[in-house]
């Protein structure tokens, strides 16, 4: 084989063994094999990064596929486009003849397509006496059926790593979701500097996540985060096991305690034998207020309790935390303001509670006053009330709460009395 017949199909530029070897290999076509060519197009664009050609090369290929009179491949309807650049750049939308050469240059150094240029260098085609094409130079579009299989291969294979980018996405926000919540839950009740160091942890961890971020990386870091999420959870679950213990045993506690701490559990005939008594001492309204029974004791208990336990004894607050539900003493301020609003407690007295008694305090005795409402004449005149006893030692939340609880599990509907 002399170098003549080598070059001629390629034109007068350079010659590579890649280019070669596309050549010889499109010479070795099953004439029975027939591709759809817009099938095959598409699967050369989902390709195109790793097959290296741009947008604007596939607008060339698209438009050489034009030319292309059938809609399957096959070498019996032979397999040479022949059109003019002027006829491309109009199927290119108006590309330049400078950017059209450039491109067609780049689809064959891409190895779909090959030149076969005539003697003169233009594109035509012979037709026979019959009217049939007998020869014709231009653009050979033979790679794309030897290639197919390839091109199917390689679209088969990104597709599957965007899908598994998509779920390694998907399992890390999860995850973030996770971690956030738990750190939310715990950060009211677990030691500071422990939850601390996992949240620094968190946040050099993330801070690498953007959207650049491969799989080999995004698996390393769904490893890393859940790890913290399982130490995180660690810490939830022994935050649990000592409020259980806690529960339990204020709860013997308060079997063995005497007939006055009974009060918080006395029916609506006792409630009103103690204010008729009350009255027959001193009519005045300060004196019955500060002898009617409430959620006070003489010596209460160290006032700690979770927000699981806020939630279970008071169960209706939760309709008016972010969306109907609360998870966190966020949560539970968010529908605290809701419901000091509908039951006209004013700003005065809420500022005043939470300054005086604390936020969290402040938020459960709002939940405890909904409970009750029905039986409380003045919310705002309550809750000064009780803050009043507060500072004077007579008054402690937890108590209360395991009142409204105690009392709910007994299933009584009116057992609790509230100042009016």
């Amino acid at each position: 084989m002399n170098s003549a017949n080598i070059a001629t199909p390629f034109g007068r530029r350079g010659v590579t063994y890649a280019q070669l070897a596309r050549q010889f290999a499109s010479e070795n076509i099953n004439t029975e094999q027939s591709i759809d060519k817009w099938k095959l197009f598409r699967r050369i664009c989902e390709a195109r990064t790793v097959l290296g050609i741009s947008d604007r090369s596939l607008a060339v290929l698209n438009a050489l596929l034009s030319f292309y009179p059938k809609t399957e491949l096959c070498e019996e309807n032979g397999l040479i486009v022949f059109p003019s650049n002027e006829q491309l750049s109009l199927r290119a939308h108006g590309m330049s003849e400078q950017t059209l050469r450039r491109h067609l240059a780049a689809l064959v150094d891409a190895g779909l397509i090959l030149r076969k240029d005539s003697p003169n260098g233009k594109r035509y085609a012979r037709k026979s006496r019959s009217g049939s094409i007998s020869d014709a130079f231009g653009f050979s579009l033979s790679p794309l059926i030897t290639r197919a299989d390839e091109f199917e291969q390689i679209a088969e294979t990104l597709a599957e790593e965007r899908l598994q980018l998509q779920r390694l996405r998907e399992k890390v926000s999860l995850c973030r979701r996770d971690i956030v919540k738990l750190i939310e839950l715990l950060s009211e009740n677990v030691d500071f500097e422990r939850l601390e160091i996992l949240q620094g942890r968190y946040r050099v961890i993330t801070s690498t996540i953007d959207r650049k971020t491969k799989a080999p990386q995004l698996s390393l870091i769904l490893e890393n985060l859940s790890e913290i999420r399982s130490d995180i959870a660690k810490l939830l679950e022994n935050q649990l096991e000592i409020e259980k213990i806690s529960v339990n045993a204020y709860q013997n506690e308060r079997l063995i305690q005497s007939s006055e701490s009974e009060s918080y559990f006395e029916n609506d005939d006792a409630v009103e034998k103690h204010n008729a008594q009350t009255l027959a001492v001193s009519p005045s309204r300060e004196q019955r207020q500060a002898s009617s029974p409430t959620f006070t004791t003489a010596n209460p208990a160290e006032d700690r309790y979770d927000l699981q336990t806020v939630l279970k004894a008071c169960p209706e607050i939760a309709l008016y935390g972010p969306n109907g539900a609360v998870r966190s003493w966020i949560d539970l301020k968010t529908a605290a303001n809701v419901v000091k609003t509908m039951l006209s407690i004013s700003k005065s007295a809420y500022e005043e509670a939470e300054k005086e008694i604390g936020p969290q305090a402040t938020y459960t005795i709002i939940a405890c006053i909904l409970e009750r409402s029905e039986h409380i004449s003045s919310a705002g005149g309550y809750l000064r009330s009780l803050i009043k006893k507060k500072n004077n030692g007579n008054f402690s939340v937890r108590p209360m709460l395991m009142a409204l609880l105690r009392s709910r599990m007994a299933g009584k509907s009116s057992t609790v009395p509230f100042l009016c």
